[in-house]
């Protein structure tokens, strides 16, 4: 399945793979502390709060936050040379190693690379990603 991670639209993902697993509504609804409106109203949404979210991701076993991860993998600015960095030592917010790449975003880049759809160096500036990590892929992926 080809996913599009610019546009996300959560709670038609999140119906999807209610239907995938086959849940009773009664058990959704006990779970998220939802009625069967609001559990409708909920495959509607574009966006839901991080909670709900949360709980989403336990009771369909499914991780909704990796999606919004790619998208920002994809398609956040790369950040600017002249910015202030914070130093990691002074900030609260968890730090992260490295970029993570799931399996979902290789394919999507692959593909751009076999289709010719993008030039290598494009994909490097677009993505930001870097010209070894691209490169091994191809290496390792290439069909």
């Amino acid at each position: 399945m080809e996913f599009n991670f610019k546009d996300i639209f959560i709670g038609n993902l999140i119906e999807k793979r209610v239907e995938e697993l086959q849940i009773s509504t009664e058990r959704i609804c006990n779970f998220l502390k939802l009625n069967e409106k609001q559990l409708t109203e909920l495959y509607k949404q574009k966006d839901i709060n991080t909670d709900l979210l949360l709980r989403c991701s336990k009771l369909l076993e499914y991780d909704f936050f990796r999606i919004y991860s790619q998208h920002l993998l994809l398609y956040a600015p790369p950040a600017s040379i002249n910015y202030k960095k914070v130093d990691s030592q002074k900030t609260a917010s968890p730090q992260f190693r490295k970029s993570l790449y799931t399996t979902e975003i290789i394919q999507f880049i692959m593909e751009l690379v076999e289709k010719g759809e993008m030039k290598n160096s494009e994909i490097m500036t677009k993505y930001n990603i870097p010209k070894t990590t691209l490169y091994k892929w191809i290496k390792k992926h290439k069909k």
